[in-house]
């Protein structure tokens, strides 16, 4: 029961700084090509070079961070079930 408090208030804190850092910055790096948008290869001599264009991020670099995604599509659906049907918004109707 003593640690159940200070796990809860850490577990919150945690939750309420990655909801602080996808407001702020909703995108971050791709995670296959560390955000250099190809992927790297070397030559003969051992020279990093640009290789292929990223499948992942297509060579965009960035990526949507889950808990934005998991925003976008929360405000998605309610706004999708709080929008007004056609013949709420003709009072003739």
């Amino acid at each position: 029961m003593t640690l159940l408090l200070p796990a809860s208030a850490c577990l919150l804190i945690i939750t309420l700084c990655y909801a602080s850092l996808c407001a702020a910055s909703p995108f971050g790096n791709c995670r296959k090509c560390k955000g250099f948008g190809y992927a790297l290869k070397t030559d003969r001599r051992g020279r990093p070079k640009p290789g292929k264009t990223c499948r992942r991020c297509r060579g965009d670099r960035k990526r949507i961070r889950v808990g934005r995604h998991l925003f976008n599509v929360a405000m998605r659906l309610h706004h999708d079930g709080t929008r007004p049907t056609r013949s709420e918004n003709l009072p003739w109707l």
